[in-house]
């Protein structure tokens, strides 16, 4: 009898996600982050606690758009890509932010220091791009906006691990300053509530079996916490790719992420589920 060859992992999709953060209005001046929760019904990690972000769309992949700040080259050097995927992952950034959260990274075209600070003026165009009836380069020469490459930093490269047999992305993680003036709504048809929260009580709500975080958000919040909005924008990131992998017990059967950090996730996850996680794992 022999083995069956191992069925080939999926390929993973190109995405791209937004850690928007902006100060608490208290004397702390603590950075807060804005988090959404995925609904119960969502075929692909319900429930969980998530980032504004979402797969490139073709459309953003070698467009004409409107651009203000660092080139595509700038970011292809810094996430080790290509020069188009790195313009793609940009838009793709500043677009699925504004389609989940109505915040958007964009500027005058005459003058792109004047920042848009009420994207709710463009609701209409928001609901146009979310049912792909416009694109999001089209949106911006429509209204005569550019994009604002300069708000956003890189900040993380996550791969869904192999095991994974729903669907991969090669996800990479941006961070960026809530615009003066403008408001994260949330207003969505994938998530079912939204907050602005400290990355610490971000953490504790998961430890404490309040919330769940994926090992990605886990980190990035960790790797926010502490920092001041301005602390995170300055610094200058490695941006080194990470591939969790899911292993199964062999004493328990249960399965268990394993990456760089995982001791310190799998005693969070734990705390919040002492007697493990079955094959829920898998989906998270």
């Amino acid at each position: 009898m022999t083995d069956e060859p191992a069925e080939e992992p999926l390929a993973p999709r190109p995405a791209a996600t937004v850690m928007l953060i902006r100060e608490t209005p208290d004397v702390t001046r603590e950075v807060e982050v804005f988090l959404m929760r995925r609904h119960s019904a969502m075929d692909f990690v319900a429930g969980v606690m998530v980032f504004p972000g979402g797969g490139v769309d073709d459309r953003d992949r070698n467009a004409d758009i409107a651009w203000f700040g660092p080139e595509p080259d700038w970011w292809a050097e810094r996430f080790n890509v290509e020069p188009d995927l790195a313009q793609a992952l940009v838009c793709a950034a500043a677009r699925e932010t504004f389609e989940e959260s109505g915040v958007l990274f964009a500027g005058a075209a005459d003058d792109a220091d004047v920042l848009v600070d009420d994207a709710s003026v463009y609701r209409d165009e928001r609901a146009a791009l979310v049912d792909r009836s416009l694109s999001f380069a089209d949106f911006l020469h429509r209204e005569k906006l550019v994009l604002r490459a300069d708000l956003l930093r890189p900040w993380a490269n996550w791969v869904t691990p192999k095991e994974e047999r729903t669907r991969r992305y090669d996800t990479y993680f941006f961070v960026g300053a809530l615009p003066e003036g403008q408001l994260a709504d949330g207003e969505n048809t994938e998530t079912d509530t939204a907050e602005w929260i400290t990355p610490q009580r971000a953490l504790d709500d998961f430890a404490d079996g309040r919330t769940f975080l994926l090992p990605p958000t886990w980190t990035q919040l960790d790797s926010l916490n502490g920092r001041s909005v301005a602390e995170a924008l300055a610094v200058e990131r490695q941006i080194v790719s990470v591939t969790p992998h899911l292993a199964a017990n062999k004493d328990t059967g249960n399965w268990e992420i394993e990456f760089f950090d995982s001791d310190r996730y799998n005693a969070a996850r734990n705390r919040r589920s002492p007697e493990g996680y079955g094959t829920d794992a898998r989906r998270a």
